[in-house]
């Protein structure tokens, strides 16, 4: 498996449009998302994408549909997401 995770600087008031924006269905080739509110007010969202393989991961983000998806969230932020993409190489669902 292969994702990204990232934080979100939501602009003041723009948290509930920005979740509707973002349940909008799950793009081809990804098997789960998630996305945290943290205690720690350093940052103010934390996300996770996890995808079923780094190919799914790439034609994803090169995809007419989530560039005009990315859009769409941009006008919710403050700042362009900071992104760490990566292999998952261990882990565990209850």
């Amino acid at each position: 498996m292969y994702g990204t995770m990232f934080t979100f600087i939501v602009k003041l008031g723009h948290e509930r449009e920005l979740l509707h924006e973002l349940d909008r269905g799950t793009p081809k080739g990804m098997i789960a998302w998630f996305l945290m509110k943290p205690d720690n007010k350093d940052e103010d969202l934390i996300g996770l994408a996890v995808f079923e393989s780094k190919e799914a991961h790439i034609a994803n983000a090169n995809s007419l549909e989530q560039s005009e998806s990315f859009s769409k969230v941009m006008q919710h932020l403050d700042s362009e997401p900071k992104w760490t993409d990566g292999e998952f190489i261990a882990g565990a669902v209850a």
